[in-house]
């Protein structure tokens, strides 16, 4: 069965390559990403890997190991949580009435 793991504390150097490369010695990833953010194009300072096999050796052999000088957290991936309201106005229901 397949693992999603999240990695946090990147360094913003850090490519998806070089956490496929990081996790590859640990078991068979399927994929990694590290986020990028959509209006300055520089990473976000975390990212995701999916494991096929080996992801719970690699979470213990590389939490809190150094990954390009930072000291990164490694972890199983929690579902993404559904976000409320939407948009500008904050999604509390409330418009600028009036100002």
């Amino acid at each position: 069965m397949s693992k999603k793991i999240y990695v946090g504390n990147l360094s913003y150097d850090t490519t998806s390559e070089d956490l496929h490369t990081a996790f590859s010695q640990h078991g068979s990833v399927t994929s990694a990403e590290v986020m990028m953010d959509r209006q300055t194009g520089r990473s976000r300072g975390f990212g995701f890997v999916e494991m096929a096999n080996g992801g719970a050796e690699a979470i213990k052999a590389l939490d809190l190991t150094e990954l390009q000088g930072r000291n990164i957290t490694v972890n199983e991936a929690r579902p993404r949580e559904e976000r409320r309201g939407g948009g500008s106005r904050g999604g509390n229901g409330y418009g600028r009435r009036g100002y």
